[in-house]
């Protein structure tokens, strides 16, 4: 038994060594919709909040966080480093891909819709009603906006 538990241990230590083995959580991780804490979102327009459940956006990993935008708000074209997952919460969420905002060229989402989107993909959303969505990504994560003028942080 010494022998399988030392061969284990060894096997373990190369694979961590070599970074072969996804980084795993010491313990389990449970949020509650109570345990939420939003704030507000400097990449995107004033209204929407982001809650972070895991991971931090400006470091490399796992990240899964919500966003919360509010009725009758527009978040112009940008795009993304990495793919997103998107999965709509609650209300309708409307999604298109390109260059400008263009209502007519969405497609609505609503509640346990999903969206995934390659890397710098160009999409654009709006809404109608308050909504929320789950983002599943690798950080680090960022909004680069297809129009600079577009970029709330440099307002």
């Amino acid at each position: 038994m010494r022998t399988t538990l030392r061969a284990a241990s060894c096997f373990v230590f190369a694979c961590l060594a070599s970074g072969t083995i996804w980084a795993q959580h010491a313990a389990h991780t449970i949020v509650q919709p109570n345990d939420i804490k939003w704030a507000d979102v400097p990449s995107l327009p004033p209204g929407a909040k982001i809650a972070v459940l895991e991971g931090k956006m400006n470091e490399a990993g796992p990240i899964t966080a919500r966003l919360k935008f509010p009725a009758n708000y527009k978040v112009p074209a940008h795009w993304h480093p990495g793919v997103e997952r998107v999965t709509v919460l609650s209300g309708t969420m409307n999604f298109g891909m390109g260059d400008k905002l263009d209502p007519a060229k969405t497609t609505a989402v609503g509640p346990g819709g999903l969206l995934i989107m390659p890397p710098k993909m160009p999409h654009f959303v709006w809404t109608k009603e308050e909504a929320i969505a789950q983002i599943n990504v690798i950080g680090p994560w960022t909004v680069t906006y297809v129009n600079p003028a577009d970029d709330p942080r440099k307002k």
